[in-house]
Parts: structure tokens; C-alpha cells; sequence
């Protein structure tokens, strides 16, 4: 799974094209609403340290709103771990390495997407 997949699957799916609101971090793209600036989604490129996991080096991330009580279980899961650097209660990173399905972040991505509507 690649970061471009997901970004072609929110333009097409959505109409959203991303947002890179820091110099400081080029590749950290936001997903948000249109009518309410909210952001849906994430991508960001985290060192492997800063998230507990082994090896060296950067891994994509993308970050996605979910349900509290889904989260719990789903950071149980191999490649979906606590929010890098948001509320680790309602969001989730999902680690873009293969270990998460395409279909099962296409579906947390537009769960996150109807959470942050209003």
C-alpha cells in the first residue's frame, strides 16, 4: 500500500486533494473536508523509533479518526498502532508496509472520513 494510493483513492473518491501545511515536514500530508476544514486523514513518514518498532528508518503512516472502542481493538492488530502525535484515544496509525490491507484502510479511511463530517 502506498501513500499514492490512498491519495488517488480520496480525489476519486471524495474529490479531495491534499494539503501540505508545513515546510518543515514536505511530505506530511492532511486529508480534510472541503465545508469544514476537519481533517480526515494523515500520511506522514515517522521514524520507526518514534513509534516502538524495530529496525531503523522512516515507515509511512497514515493517521485515520476512529471509534474508540474499534481502536482498542484494532491496535491489538499487526501494522495499526496508537496515533502518532494525536489523541491516541480516537485516532490510529495505520502503518502503510503491507501488514493492513488495501480494502481495510480504504474502509478505516472512509470511517474516518463520516466521523469528521460534521
Amino acid at each position: 500500500m502506498s501513500r499514492e494510493a490512498v491519495l488517488n483513492y480520496a480525489k476519486r473518491k471524495y474529490d479531495i486533494d491534499p494539503d501540505y501545511p508545513w515546510a518543515k515536514f514536505p511530505n506530511y500530508a492532511v486529508l480534510r473536508h472541503k465545508k469544514n476544514n476537519k481533517w480526515y486523514g494523515l500520511l506522514m513518514d515517522v521514524d520507526k523509533e518514534k513509534l516502538n518498532m524495530e529496525g531503523e528508518g522512516a515507515v509511512e503512516v497514515l493517521n485515520v479518526k476512529c471509534d474508540p472502542g474499534l481502536a482498542s481493538i484494532l491496535r491489538e492488530d499487526s501494522g495499526i498502532l496508537p496515533a502518532y502525535h494525536m489523541n491516541k484515544e480516537h485516532w490510529i496509525s495505520i502503518v502503510l508496509d503491507g501488514t493492513v490491507s488495501k480494502d481495510e484502510i480504504f474502509q478505516l479511511l472512509d470511517t474516518s472520513y463520516h466521523l469528521t463530517k460534521q
